[in-house]
């Protein structure tokens, strides 16, 4: 696709960069065919193809209007187009760029404005612990929209405290200890259990996509460089082999630090080496199934997975959870039908799009639904909490289940 980008952009490093995407579109259409609010919305605008015409317009010296906005808005950045894409384009990169002009150009609503800025500084807030303490307190009180987003307290379990040879760090997360903090006991239980070491550093927090994605690309690459700033010390020390993700939302941010930070010349080759070690825990399960065959009681029923945008798409990482746990006993499927879309939890998606990720919630548990599991298993907080407000069909990470049967 050729642009001619104006003035304003042409030698800027994010215009040569969008430029160089827009090379590769060839205007094939595959990706609006896999789109999940093309599939629920009907409208060209609100699939890839649309929404990169809109953005090399603005490119090119349009002025975009809040209608520009919105369809940008409405993207899940799920990544499903690269996955279907024949020509490589690199969807989620331009589109981060569409929407930083975007903003910028077409001033949003106090009340929009609010809520972002609630959101973007709330969620990776030290504040943001206690006041889901207090949500899981009174939960029962709460209106149905946000009982929702209020997951039932959970109990997070002993950490292992055995020294290994071998050591990985973990990212925490900023929501995740507080919404759901078995998942990141279980993940340390289940590697400690295969003889690997759990570190955590402790002023590592939010990864970054929060703000990012919600247009404070400043704060967003801010916390990157505190992250890396975290756990660099362990990295330069060579005690640790890999930094693992058991959030895959988190994985696909960090494994691209490298690409955000790249212009950074205090942290750019800094950022590049983190990229280099970061994997979702689905990506150690070669190394842990062969240390816990014949320690695991599988269940006799079974699991439906539903792999989330962020692992399939954004990493690029397919079949190993159903594979490595198969190998172990249990029996993984994923649904027979649009396994590949997303579930509309998308980050922060689910509260500023709700009508749209209500409906693609709905499609995804009837999908998962139709085999009739135990239990559905994801690799990532937020699906597991937007999963779970549409179904009685228990929810959880597949490490929580892997961790409960290596107990029993």
């Amino acid at each position: 696709m050729q642009t001619h980008l104006s003035p304003e952009f042409k030698d800027t490093p994010e215009g040569r960069e969008a430029e160089a995407i827009l090379r590769k579109c060839v205007h094939c259409g595959f990706c609006t065919a896999t789109c999940p609010t093309y599939q629920v919305l009907g409208d060209e605008l609100d699939g890839p193809r649309g929404r990169i015409y809109l953005i090399k317009q603005v490119l090119e010296g349009e002025q975009p209007t809040q209608k520009t906005q919105l369809h940008l808005d409405r993207c899940l950045t799920c990544r499903n187009c690269e996955s279907t894409c024949p020509s490589g384009v690199e969807y989620g990169h331009l589109v981060d760029i569409g929407r930083r002009i975007v903003d910028e150009k077409v001033p949003r609503g106090a009340s929009a404005n609010a809520l972002r800025w609630t959101l973007k500084e709330g969620l990776p807030s030290p504040l943001f612990a206690p006041a889901m303490k207090m949500g899981q307190a009174v939960r029962g009180l709460l209106p149905k929209v946000l009982q929702a987003k209020v997951p039932a307290r959970q109990q997070a379990g002993i950490l292992p405290s055995r020294e290994h040879a071998r050591k990985v760090l973990m990212l925490a997360g900023c929501v995740q200890p507080s919404m759901m903090p078995n998942i990141n006991s279980a993940t340390a239980r289940v590697l400690d259990a295969a003889g690997i070491q759990t570190l955590i550093a402790p002023s590592a927090g939010c990864c970054g996509a929060v703000k990012f994605h919600l247009n404070d690309q400043v704060g967003g690459r801010a916390q990157m460089r505190a992250n890396i700033d975290a756990w660099w010390p362990y990295v330069q020390s060579g005690r640790v082999e890999a930094i693992v993700m058991n959030a895959s939302g988190c994985g696909v941010t960090v494994r691209e630090y490298g690409h955000f930070l790249r212009h950074d010349a205090a942290y750019s080759a800094k950022a590049e080496r983190i990229s280099e070690l970061t994997r979702d825990l689905s990506e150690l399960l070669p190394d842990i199934v062969p240390a816990l065959r014949g320690k695991v009681k599988a269940p006799a029923g079974l699991l439906a997975f539903h792999p989330p945008c962020s692992l399939q798409h954004g990493q690029q990482l397919r079949g190993g959870v159903e594979k490595y746990l198969g190998e172990l006993g249990f029996t993984v499927r994923v649904a027979l039908g649009e396994s590949h879309l997303c579930c509309g939890s998308a980050g922060t998606y689910s509260v500023l799009h709700p009508e749209i990720a209500q409906e693609l919630r709905d499609r995804k548990l009837g999908h998962l639904g139709e085999l009739e599991p135990q239990a559905i298993v994801s690799a990532n907080m937020g699906c597991i909490a937007h999963l779970q407000s549409g179904t009685r069909t228990p929810v959880r990470h597949w490490v929580e289940i892997l961790d409960e049967c290596l107990r029993s």
